[in-house]
């Protein structure tokens, strides 16, 4: 049988267990031009919460009874198409379940000489890729820039700050614990860091640590934080909206200031972007990052949690809470 994570409830707040059922189903079999799979990484991300969510936004959300959506590293377990076989590693968006079957178009394989195959959905999928095109196409970013980073120690955050660095650029990111302070200022080199939960006037600590303002900011949080970035731009500075974690389990709406002016004042651009609209792009971008990742000049971080499918719920929640450090993952399965 095929053990799966579907939803049971609409959260309110922060997602509990209680809104997600394990339930058991068939395993499918692949028809023509398709393959079987079996998962052995799951990954969990922020993006999830609002796909739970009854108002749909950019995609269609998740209904009840429904497989959560999700992507996973998988093994190829029976294929009926040309380009894969039975023992391939694959990128694959078959949710939150042991097992699911995907065209061979909707996979991507995935080299286990390159880095851990986890990675697949890190550094080298998704979360690497949202941080390649959201600091460098979206941010526009140019060498010996200043940069911003919130959201620092996450999945996407530490692999922007990196890129950044790689590009001669002054950076500074923000976190929620003193751990994930030290994390990313001492392993992966930013230049500042800040415990968020320790500043009061964020507006104040920004012009501290830019004194000459803000090139680019990429935004993971919003929230007061990217409330105190505006007054601290530069002039043509650059604000690549990537996610609002900080909003996702609000209960009722948070009221902050009225900030565009200083869109007029700095002459600045501020963007929302998702990975997908640089689909045709990924394989360049995931040459470039895989490169730096064997040079060592790309460095990760992954958070696992154990235990099987059932595991999900809860490593999703912890996630939501910041729990976790670079990309948390949840593992499924051995290869074979």
């Amino acid at each position: 049988m095929n053990r799966q994570i579907t939803l049971a409830a609409r959260p309110v707040g922060y997602p509990k267990e209680s809104d997600f059922n394990l339930v058991e189903a068939p395993i499918p079999v692949p028809e023509d031009g398709q393959v079987l799979v079996k998962t052995l990484y799951l990954s969990v991300d922020p993006y999830m919460r609002g796909r739970m969510n009854q108002a749909r936004s950019y995609a269609a959300n998740v209904e009840f009874n429904e497989v959560m959506v999700g992507g996973v590293v998988a093994e190829v377990v029976e294929s009926k198409h040309a380009d894969f076989q039975a023992g391939d590693i694959v990128n694959a968006h078959i949710g939150w379940q042991e097992y699911g079957v995907a065209g061979g178009g909707e996979l991507r394989k995935i080299d286990p000489g390159l880095a851990p195959i986890s990675t697949g959905v890190g550094i080298l999928g998704m979360p690497g890729l949202t941080a390649y095109f959201g600091l460098l196409e979206v941010g526009k970013l140019q060498d010996g820039e200043t940069v911003f980073v919130s959201g620092a120690a996450g999945a996407v955050g530490s692999v922007v700050g990196q890129i950044a660095k790689i590009k001669g650029c002054r950076v500074v990111g923000t976190a929620g614990t003193d751990e994930k302070v030290a994390y990313i200022l001492d392993e992966l080199g930013f230049n500042a860091a800040f415990n968020y939960k320790n500043v009061n006037d964020y507006t104040a600590k920004l012009e501290e640590l830019f004194p000459d303002g803000i090139d680019v900011y990429f935004d993971n949080v919003g929230g007061r934080i990217t409330d105190a970035v505006f007054p601290n731009l530069r002039v043509k500075g650059r604000v690549a909206i990537c996610g609002q974690i900080s909003q996702y389990n609000l209960e009722s709406p948070e009221v902050g200031p009225r900030f565009l002016w200083y869109l007029i004042t700095k002459r600045a651009r501020i963007e929302g972007f998702l990975v997908t609209e640089f689909a045709a792009r990924h394989a360049e971008a995931l040459v470039q990052m895989g490169e730096w990742v064997r040079d060592g000049k790309l460095k990760y971080r992954e958070t696992i949690a154990e235990g099987g499918i059932e595991a999900a719920p809860a490593a999703f929640i912890s996630m939501l809470k910041g729990g976790n450090i670079g990309k948390q993952l949840v593992r499924i399965a051995e290869p074979s």
